[in-house]
Protein backbone atom coordinates (compact mmCIF):
# COMPACT_ATOMS: atom_id res chain seq x y z
CA UNK A 1 0.00 0.00 0.00
CA UNK A 2 1.11 3.54 -0.64
CA UNK A 3 2.73 5.35 2.23
CA UNK A 4 0.70 8.46 3.10
CA UNK A 5 2.61 11.67 3.86
CA UNK A 6 3.04 12.03 7.57
CA UNK A 7 1.63 15.13 9.29
CA UNK A 8 4.16 17.81 10.11
CA UNK A 9 5.08 17.66 13.80
CA UNK A 10 5.75 20.71 15.89
CA UNK A 11 9.47 21.27 16.43
CA UNK A 12 10.99 22.53 19.65
CA UNK A 13 10.49 21.61 23.29
CA UNK A 14 7.64 24.03 23.97
CA UNK A 15 4.81 25.39 21.84
CA UNK A 16 4.69 29.19 21.64
CA UNK A 17 0.93 29.12 21.70
CA UNK A 18 1.25 27.92 25.28
CA UNK A 19 2.90 31.25 26.10
CA UNK A 20 0.18 33.97 25.99
CA UNK A 21 1.61 37.47 26.06
CA UNK A 22 0.81 40.37 28.40
CA UNK A 23 -0.90 42.37 25.66
CA UNK A 24 -3.40 39.60 24.91
CA UNK A 25 -7.00 39.85 26.10
CA UNK A 26 -8.40 37.33 28.52
CA UNK A 27 -11.87 36.92 27.03
CA UNK A 28 -12.53 34.57 24.17
CA UNK A 29 -14.93 37.07 22.59
CA UNK A 30 -12.14 39.65 22.19
CA UNK A 31 -9.77 37.12 20.73
CA UNK A 32 -12.00 36.70 17.67
CA UNK A 33 -12.85 33.42 15.91
CA UNK A 34 -10.58 30.50 16.55
CA UNK A 35 -8.07 29.65 13.86
CA UNK A 36 -8.37 26.20 12.33
CA UNK A 37 -5.04 24.59 11.51
CA UNK A 38 -4.39 22.76 8.28
CA UNK A 39 -5.29 19.05 8.54
CA UNK A 40 -1.84 18.14 7.29
CA UNK A 41 -0.23 20.38 9.88
CA UNK A 42 -2.55 19.58 12.79
CA UNK A 43 -0.80 19.61 16.13
CA UNK A 44 -1.87 17.21 18.87
CA UNK A 45 -1.73 19.62 21.75
CA UNK A 46 -4.71 21.77 22.72
CA UNK A 47 -4.66 25.52 23.22
CA UNK A 48 -3.40 26.60 26.62
CA UNK A 49 -5.55 28.46 29.10
CA UNK A 50 -6.02 32.11 28.29
CA UNK A 51 -4.91 33.40 31.70
CA UNK A 52 -2.51 36.26 31.19
CA UNK A 53 1.12 35.42 31.85
CA UNK A 54 4.58 36.53 30.82
CA UNK A 55 6.49 34.43 28.28
CA UNK A 56 8.55 32.95 31.12
CA UNK A 57 5.40 31.62 32.78
CA UNK A 58 4.99 34.30 35.46
CA UNK A 59 1.25 35.06 35.96
CA UNK A 60 0.17 38.65 35.50
CA UNK A 61 -2.41 40.30 37.72
CA UNK A 62 -4.53 42.71 35.68
CA UNK A 63 -5.52 44.89 38.63
CA UNK A 64 -3.88 48.28 39.04
CA UNK A 65 -0.79 48.28 41.27
CA UNK A 66 -0.90 50.25 44.50
CA UNK A 67 2.47 51.84 43.76
CA UNK A 68 5.37 51.78 41.31
CA UNK A 69 7.37 49.58 43.67
CA UNK A 70 4.59 47.00 43.83
CA UNK A 71 4.47 46.99 40.03
CA UNK A 72 8.19 46.30 39.82
CA UNK A 73 7.86 43.53 42.38
CA UNK A 74 5.01 42.01 40.42
CA UNK A 75 6.93 41.81 37.15
CA UNK A 76 9.37 39.13 38.16
CA UNK A 77 11.39 39.06 35.00
CA UNK A 78 14.13 36.49 35.01
CA UNK A 79 17.73 37.42 34.47
CA UNK A 80 18.98 33.86 34.49
CA UNK A 81 19.74 33.66 30.80
CA UNK A 82 22.20 31.16 29.45
CA UNK A 83 25.69 32.62 29.56
CA UNK A 84 27.46 31.79 26.32
CA UNK A 85 31.19 31.78 25.86
CA UNK A 86 32.01 34.88 23.86
CA UNK A 87 34.68 34.56 21.20
CA UNK A 88 33.71 37.49 18.96
CA UNK A 89 33.53 41.16 19.96
CA UNK A 90 32.50 43.97 17.59
CA UNK A 91 32.22 47.71 18.26
CA UNK A 92 31.20 50.69 16.12
CA UNK A 93 32.79 54.05 16.93
CA UNK A 94 34.75 57.04 15.58
CA UNK A 95 32.29 58.50 13.03
CA UNK A 96 33.92 60.68 10.37
CA UNK A 97 32.42 63.00 7.79
CA UNK A 98 33.61 62.65 4.17
CA UNK A 99 33.01 65.46 1.66
CA UNK A 100 33.35 64.39 -1.95
CA UNK A 101 32.50 66.03 -5.26
CA UNK A 102 29.31 64.05 -5.74
CA UNK A 103 28.21 63.37 -2.16
CA UNK A 104 28.80 63.85 1.53
CA UNK A 105 28.57 60.88 3.88
CA UNK A 106 29.57 59.50 7.28
CA UNK A 107 31.74 56.45 7.89
CA UNK A 108 32.14 54.51 11.12
CA UNK A 109 35.03 52.45 12.40
CA UNK A 110 34.13 48.78 12.91
CA UNK A 111 36.58 47.03 15.23
CA UNK A 112 36.56 43.24 15.61
CA UNK A 113 38.38 41.12 18.17
CA UNK A 114 38.06 37.35 17.97
CA UNK A 115 39.61 34.00 18.81
CA UNK A 116 37.69 32.07 16.16
CA UNK A 117 39.72 29.88 13.84
CA UNK A 118 37.71 31.09 10.83
CA UNK A 119 39.46 34.48 11.06
CA UNK A 120 43.07 34.87 9.91
CA UNK A 121 43.84 37.62 12.43
CA UNK A 122 42.77 38.21 16.03
CA UNK A 123 41.81 41.84 15.37
CA UNK A 124 40.42 43.86 12.46
CA UNK A 125 39.57 47.51 11.96
CA UNK A 126 37.64 48.71 8.89
CA UNK A 127 35.54 51.74 8.01
CA UNK A 128 31.95 51.32 6.87
CA UNK A 129 29.16 53.67 5.83
CA UNK A 130 25.43 53.14 6.28
CA UNK A 131 24.90 51.55 2.87
CA UNK A 132 27.50 48.91 3.79
CA UNK A 133 25.43 47.93 6.82
CA UNK A 134 22.39 47.83 4.55
CA UNK A 135 24.24 45.51 2.16
CA UNK A 136 25.08 43.20 5.05
CA UNK A 137 21.48 42.99 6.21
CA UNK A 138 20.23 42.24 2.70
CA UNK A 139 22.79 39.46 2.35
CA UNK A 140 21.78 37.98 5.69
CA UNK A 141 18.13 37.99 4.62
CA UNK A 142 19.04 36.25 1.36
CA UNK A 143 21.26 33.57 2.86
CA UNK A 144 19.42 33.05 6.19
CA UNK A 145 15.70 33.41 5.32
CA UNK A 146 14.58 31.24 8.26
CA UNK A 147 16.14 33.55 10.86
CA UNK A 148 15.13 36.90 12.32
CA UNK A 149 17.58 39.55 11.09
CA UNK A 150 18.00 42.51 13.47
CA UNK A 151 16.70 45.82 12.08
CA UNK A 152 18.78 48.77 11.00
CA UNK A 153 17.90 52.35 11.97
CA UNK A 154 15.84 54.04 9.27
CA UNK A 155 17.93 55.43 6.45
CA UNK A 156 15.92 58.50 5.55
CA UNK A 157 15.06 61.48 7.70
CA UNK A 158 12.55 64.23 7.03
CA UNK A 159 14.38 67.02 5.23
CA UNK A 160 14.55 70.19 7.27
CA UNK A 161 13.53 68.44 10.48
CA UNK A 162 16.64 66.44 11.33
CA UNK A 163 20.15 67.28 10.22
CA UNK A 164 21.70 63.91 9.37
CA UNK A 165 25.18 65.37 9.82
CA UNK A 166 24.58 66.83 13.27
CA UNK A 167 26.53 65.36 16.16
CA UNK A 168 23.35 64.24 17.91
CA UNK A 169 21.98 62.39 14.88
CA UNK A 170 25.32 60.76 14.03
CA UNK A 171 25.80 59.58 17.61
CA UNK A 172 22.27 58.16 17.76
CA UNK A 173 22.86 56.30 14.50
CA UNK A 174 26.27 55.06 15.70
CA UNK A 175 24.65 53.53 18.78
CA UNK A 176 21.99 51.86 16.63
CA UNK A 177 24.57 50.43 14.20
CA UNK A 178 26.67 49.19 17.11
CA UNK A 179 23.64 47.43 18.58
CA UNK A 180 22.81 45.96 15.14
CA UNK A 181 26.23 44.30 14.89
CA UNK A 182 26.15 43.14 18.49
CA UNK A 183 22.78 41.46 17.89
CA UNK A 184 24.31 39.55 14.99
CA UNK A 185 27.45 38.74 16.97
CA UNK A 186 25.39 37.20 19.77
CA UNK A 187 23.37 35.03 17.36
CA UNK A 188 24.60 31.40 17.20
CA UNK A 189 23.95 31.15 13.43
CA UNK A 190 24.17 34.65 11.96
CA UNK A 191 27.55 35.31 13.57
CA UNK A 192 29.07 32.52 11.42
CA UNK A 193 27.61 33.82 8.15
CA UNK A 194 30.24 34.33 5.44
CA UNK A 195 28.87 37.75 4.49
CA UNK A 196 29.20 38.90 8.09
CA UNK A 197 32.85 37.79 8.10
CA UNK A 198 33.46 39.67 4.86
CA UNK A 199 31.82 42.78 6.31
CA UNK A 200 34.08 42.66 9.38
CA UNK A 201 37.36 41.94 7.60
CA UNK A 202 37.37 43.14 3.98
CA UNK A 203 39.29 46.34 3.39
CA UNK A 204 37.46 46.97 0.11
CA UNK A 205 33.84 45.92 0.47
CA UNK A 206 32.94 47.35 -2.95
CA UNK A 207 34.79 44.47 -4.60
CA UNK A 208 32.24 42.07 -3.12
CA UNK A 209 29.30 44.33 -3.93
CA UNK A 210 30.29 44.44 -7.63
CA UNK A 211 30.02 40.67 -7.85
CA UNK A 212 26.28 41.21 -8.11
CA UNK A 213 23.53 39.13 -6.63
CA UNK A 214 24.98 35.86 -5.40
CA UNK A 215 23.03 32.67 -5.86
CA UNK A 216 20.52 32.20 -3.08
CA UNK A 217 20.73 29.19 -0.86
CA UNK A 218 18.38 26.28 -1.50
CA UNK A 219 16.26 27.50 1.36
CA UNK A 220 16.12 30.96 -0.13
CA UNK A 221 15.05 29.52 -3.49
CA UNK A 222 12.31 27.62 -1.73
CA UNK A 223 11.08 30.80 -0.07
CA UNK A 224 10.73 32.46 -3.47
CA UNK A 225 8.96 29.41 -4.88
CA UNK A 226 5.74 30.33 -6.72
CA UNK A 227 2.91 28.11 -5.53
CA UNK A 228 0.75 28.66 -8.59
CA UNK A 229 -1.93 30.63 -6.82
CA UNK A 230 -2.24 28.15 -3.97
CA UNK A 231 -3.54 29.85 -0.84
CA UNK A 232 -2.33 28.80 2.59
CA UNK A 233 -5.12 27.12 4.55
CA UNK A 234 -4.08 28.60 7.90
CA UNK A 235 -1.05 29.04 10.08
CA UNK A 236 -0.50 26.50 12.85
CA UNK A 237 -1.93 27.90 16.05
CA UNK A 238 1.41 28.66 17.66
CA UNK A 239 2.50 30.80 14.70
CA UNK A 240 -0.93 32.43 14.46
CA UNK A 241 -0.43 33.39 18.12
CA UNK A 242 2.94 34.91 17.27
CA UNK A 243 1.35 36.91 14.44
CA UNK A 244 -1.41 38.20 16.71
CA UNK A 245 1.12 39.12 19.38
CA UNK A 246 3.29 41.04 16.89
CA UNK A 247 0.28 42.97 15.57
CA UNK A 248 -0.81 43.99 19.07
CA UNK A 249 2.77 44.70 20.17
CA UNK A 250 3.38 46.97 17.14
CA UNK A 251 0.11 48.81 17.73
CA UNK A 252 0.79 49.46 21.42
CA UNK A 253 4.41 50.40 20.87
CA UNK A 254 3.48 52.73 18.00
CA UNK A 255 1.02 54.51 20.28
CA UNK A 256 3.66 54.90 23.00
CA UNK A 257 6.14 56.20 20.42
CA UNK A 258 3.74 58.88 19.15
CA UNK A 259 2.81 60.01 22.66
CA UNK A 260 6.46 60.12 23.74
CA UNK A 261 7.38 62.25 20.73
CA UNK A 262 4.51 64.62 21.49
CA UNK A 263 5.63 64.89 25.13
CA UNK A 264 9.19 65.70 24.07
CA UNK A 265 7.93 68.31 21.60
CA UNK A 266 5.84 69.97 24.30
CA UNK A 267 8.73 69.84 26.77
CA UNK A 268 11.04 71.59 24.30
CA UNK A 269 8.41 74.26 23.59
CA UNK A 270 7.95 74.79 27.33
CA UNK A 271 11.73 74.95 27.76
CA UNK A 272 11.96 77.82 25.25
CA UNK A 273 9.35 79.81 27.17
CA UNK A 274 10.97 79.00 30.50
CA UNK A 275 14.34 80.29 29.34
CA UNK A 276 12.77 83.61 28.42
CA UNK A 277 10.79 83.70 31.66
CA UNK A 278 13.68 83.43 34.13
CA UNK A 279 15.75 86.48 33.10
CA UNK A 280 12.69 88.73 33.51
CA UNK A 281 12.85 88.26 37.28
CA UNK A 282 16.58 88.95 37.31
CA UNK A 283 16.03 92.21 35.40
CA UNK A 284 13.18 93.11 37.71
CA UNK A 285 15.41 92.50 40.74
CA UNK A 286 17.84 95.11 39.46
CA UNK A 287 15.06 97.71 39.55
CA UNK A 288 13.56 96.78 42.93
CA UNK A 289 16.29 96.89 45.58
CA UNK A 290 14.02 95.70 48.37
CA UNK A 291 12.78 92.76 46.26
CA UNK A 292 16.08 91.90 44.61
CA UNK A 293 16.86 88.89 46.82
CA UNK A 294 13.54 86.99 46.35
CA UNK A 295 13.40 87.93 42.65
CA UNK A 296 16.94 86.64 42.07
CA UNK A 297 15.93 83.47 43.92
CA UNK A 298 12.98 82.92 41.57
CA UNK A 299 15.24 83.53 38.57
CA UNK A 300 17.80 81.00 39.84
CA UNK A 301 15.05 78.49 40.54
CA UNK A 302 13.70 78.80 37.01
CA UNK A 303 17.24 78.39 35.66
CA UNK A 304 17.66 75.14 37.60
CA UNK A 305 14.29 73.94 36.29
CA UNK A 306 15.47 74.68 32.74
CA UNK A 307 18.62 72.61 33.23
CA UNK A 308 16.72 69.68 34.75
CA UNK A 309 14.06 69.70 31.99
CA UNK A 310 16.69 69.87 29.25
CA UNK A 311 18.46 66.82 30.70
CA UNK A 312 15.19 64.89 30.93
CA UNK A 313 14.28 65.70 27.31
CA UNK A 314 17.73 64.65 26.11
CA UNK A 315 17.45 61.34 27.96
CA UNK A 316 14.07 60.61 26.37
CA UNK A 317 15.33 61.57 22.89
CA UNK A 318 18.64 59.69 23.05
CA UNK A 319 17.71 56.66 25.15
CA UNK A 320 13.94 56.10 25.18
CA UNK A 321 12.81 56.77 21.61
CA UNK A 322 15.55 54.75 19.83
CA UNK A 323 14.62 51.59 21.74
CA UNK A 324 10.95 52.02 20.86
CA UNK A 325 11.82 52.48 17.18
CA UNK A 326 14.14 49.48 17.19
CA UNK A 327 11.47 47.15 18.53
CA UNK A 328 8.81 48.49 16.16
CA UNK A 329 11.17 47.62 13.30
CA UNK A 330 12.00 44.31 15.00
CA UNK A 331 8.31 43.37 14.99
CA UNK A 332 8.10 44.14 11.26
CA UNK A 333 11.14 41.94 10.63
CA UNK A 334 9.53 39.08 12.51
CA UNK A 335 6.32 39.50 10.49
CA UNK A 336 8.38 39.19 7.29
CA UNK A 337 9.91 35.94 8.52
CA UNK A 338 6.41 34.64 9.31
CA UNK A 339 5.33 35.43 5.75
CA UNK A 340 8.31 33.50 4.37
CA UNK A 341 7.41 30.56 6.60
CA UNK A 342 3.86 30.69 5.25
CA UNK A 343 5.18 30.55 1.67
CA UNK A 344 7.15 27.39 2.42
CA UNK A 345 4.15 25.84 4.16
CA UNK A 346 1.94 26.73 1.17
CA UNK A 347 4.43 25.01 -1.11
CA UNK A 348 4.33 21.91 1.11
CA UNK A 349 0.53 21.82 1.16
CA UNK A 350 0.40 22.23 -2.63
CA UNK A 351 2.75 19.30 -3.09
CA UNK A 352 0.69 17.18 -0.71
CA UNK A 353 -2.48 17.89 -2.67
CA UNK A 354 -0.72 17.11 -5.93
CA UNK A 355 0.31 13.70 -4.54
CA UNK A 356 -3.21 13.00 -3.27
CA UNK A 357 -4.71 13.69 -6.69
CA UNK A 358 -2.59 11.00 -8.33
CA UNK A 359 -4.46 7.72 -8.05
CA UNK A 360 -1.63 5.31 -8.78
CA UNK A 361 -0.02 3.66 -5.79
CA UNK A 362 3.45 4.81 -4.88
CA UNK A 363 5.93 2.83 -2.81
CA UNK A 364 6.88 5.92 -0.79
CA UNK A 365 6.32 9.63 -0.41
CA UNK A 366 8.01 11.57 -3.25
CA UNK A 367 11.42 12.88 -2.30
CA UNK A 368 10.56 16.50 -3.14
CA UNK A 369 7.63 16.36 -0.70
CA UNK A 370 9.86 15.07 2.08
CA UNK A 371 12.42 17.77 1.35
CA UNK A 372 9.73 20.42 1.44
CA UNK A 373 8.50 19.07 4.77
CA UNK A 374 12.06 19.26 6.10
CA UNK A 375 12.25 22.89 5.03
CA UNK A 376 9.03 23.71 6.87
CA UNK A 377 10.33 21.97 10.00
CA UNK A 378 13.61 23.87 9.71
CA UNK A 379 11.73 27.15 9.34
CA UNK A 380 9.56 26.36 12.37
CA UNK A 381 12.50 25.44 14.58
CA UNK A 382 14.61 28.48 13.59
CA UNK A 383 11.74 30.92 13.90
CA UNK A 384 10.71 29.67 17.35
CA UNK A 385 14.29 29.74 18.60
CA UNK A 386 14.73 33.30 17.36
CA UNK A 387 11.39 34.31 18.87
CA UNK A 388 12.48 33.01 22.26
CA UNK A 389 15.80 34.84 21.96
CA UNK A 390 13.97 38.02 20.93
CA UNK A 391 11.61 37.76 23.89
CA UNK A 392 14.55 37.38 26.29
CA UNK A 393 16.28 40.43 24.80
CA UNK A 394 13.04 42.40 24.89
CA UNK A 395 12.44 41.67 28.57
CA UNK A 396 15.94 42.78 29.48
CA UNK A 397 15.93 45.88 27.24
CA UNK A 398 12.54 47.14 28.33
CA UNK A 399 13.12 46.51 32.01
CA UNK A 400 16.38 48.46 31.82
CA UNK A 401 14.72 51.17 29.70
CA UNK A 402 11.62 51.66 31.86
CA UNK A 403 13.42 51.52 35.19
CA UNK A 404 16.05 53.91 33.82
CA UNK A 405 13.40 56.39 32.68
CA UNK A 406 11.66 56.12 36.05
CA UNK A 407 14.95 56.99 37.76
CA UNK A 408 15.47 59.93 35.38
CA UNK A 409 12.01 61.31 36.18
CA UNK A 410 12.61 60.89 39.91
CA UNK A 411 15.92 62.75 39.60
CA UNK A 412 14.20 65.49 37.59
CA UNK A 413 11.54 66.11 40.25
CA UNK A 414 14.11 65.94 43.03
CA UNK A 415 16.13 68.70 41.31
CA UNK A 416 13.02 70.78 40.77
CA UNK A 417 11.76 70.33 44.33
CA UNK A 418 15.15 71.14 45.87
CA UNK A 419 15.27 74.41 43.98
Amino acid sequence: AASAPKPLPSSGPKSLREMPHPLATSSSEEMGPALTPSPDLLLPRSIADKDLSLPNGTPVDTSSPASSSSLLNRLQLDDDLDVETRDLFVTVDDPKKHVCTMETYITYRVTTKTTRAEFDLPEYSVRRRYQDFDWLRNKLEESQPTHLIPPLPEKFVVKGVVDRFSEEFVETRRKALDKFLKRITDHPVLSFNEHFSIFLTAKDLNAYKKQGMALLSKMGESVKYVTGGYKLRSRPLEFATIGDYLDTFSLKLGTIDRIAQRIIKEQLEYLVELREYGPVYSTWGGLEVELSEPLEGVSACIGNCCTALEELSEDMTEDFLPVLREYILYAESMKNVLKKRDQVQAEYEAKLEAVALKREDRPKVPTDVEKCQDRVECFNADLKADMERWQNNKRQDFRQLLMGMADKNIQYYEKVCVT
